[in-house]
């Protein structure tokens, strides 16, 4: 979720219950990297209510550990989470996030290396394999053997991306071998896929993302509905609200010499939310939007209803879901 799980979209969620514990977007660790201050500033403001975990990306134990050194020293934050499960191609082809998964010595060598000096949690988000789901019970053979305080597990390969199905098996025997918490990440975009999640895994806790931005009740949703009591049911306006506030947070904290900026920024929060809506209608407006007149007029325009907001995006005919870097427990 890196650009988009960011402090103006965590005020946000928080103000509409918020997940139970933050994961930032990835800190970029190299031999000449340094904890980026927005991150920080991210864990420093939310981390005085809810418990956050700083996310980091690379492949050189050395750098790792001076990073998780410096990011302690400099923030709040709950503990350090190291990403083995990007599938982007950019960051696949440094060696580093979903790569690591082809390299078992490395893993070991950067969670051994890690644990001595991370006061907090030492945690791993991972995927089921890089090629195959076969990958898996080796790699459940590595995790069990790491001094590590938990795994996440998105239920797809690396090469899978995001668009096969999740892989809950997988993560079902993750739960009844490891001797750590276990979160679940993948396609949990609504109540009902959370719960059906939950059942078919048995996993200490959920992980989410693009369901998160879509739909930013959804953690406080799920709280309830398992507490067995009723859940807040948002309309297209109270999306619409979202979506302006939403603006208006990114404004705050973005320096933007032009609304061109601003706007294009806002896209990349947009494309999760109005996916789907509206046969693609709000979508395609929203991207040819090139000032915040604009924008916020074709929000109001196509949100100002009262209509129920669907539980679950749909594109193409097809669950439109995925993603990572949300916690809730």
């Amino acid at each position: 979720m890196q650009d988009v799980s960011v402090l103006p979209l965590w005020r946000c969620l928080e103000r509409r219950g918020g997940p139970d514990l933050y994961v930032t977007e990835y800190f970029r660790v190299h031999r000449d990297s340094h904890p980026g201050k927005k991150i920080l500033r991210s864990i420093n403001e939310i981390g005085g209510h809810k418990p956050v975990i700083a996310q980091m990306i690379g492949n050189e134990p050395e750098h790792l550990v001076r990073s998780a050194i410096l990011i302690q020293e400099q923030s709040n934050c709950s503990g350090i989470d190291v990403n083995l499960g990007c599938p982007a191609p950019k960051v696949c082809g440094k060696a580093a996030g979903g790569a690591l998964l082809k390299n078992h010595d490395l893993i070991r060598e950067i969670a051994c290396s890690l644990r001595p000096v991370v006061s907090g949690s030492l945690t791993l988000k991972t995927r089921v394999g890089f090629e195959l789901e076969e990958e898996f019970d080796e790699l459940l053979r590595l995790f069990s053997e790491l001094p590590i305080d938990g795994l996440a597990i998105h239920g797809r390969t690396v090469r899978e991306k995001y668009q096969s199905n999740v892989h809950t098996a997988c993560i079902a025997r993750a739960v009844a071998t490891l001797p750590f918490p276990v979160t679940a990440n993948g396609s949990i975009v609504s109540v009902d896929t959370a719960q059906a999640m939950l059942s078919a895994t048995r996993a200490d806790g959920l992980m989410i993302g693009r369901g998160g931005i879509r739909n930013p009740w959804l953690f406080a949703q799920i709280r309830d509905s398992l507490a067995g009591a009723q859940w807040f049911p948002p309309t297209f306006r109270d999306v619409a609200d979202y979506l302006e506030e939403l603006l208006e947070e990114v404004d705050t904290e973005g320096d933007f010499e032009a609304d061109s900026q601003l706007v294009n920024r806002m896209k990349k929060f947009a494309n999760y939310i109005a996916a789907g809506l509206f046969e693609g209608a709000l979508t395609g407006q929203l991207r040819r939007a090139t000032s915040r007149e604009e924008f916020l007029r074709i929000t109001r325009d196509l949100l100002d209803s009262d209509e129920p907001f669907p539980l679950e995006p749909v594109e193409d005919g097809k669950l439109f879901c995925g993603g990572n870097a949300l916690l809730v427990s």
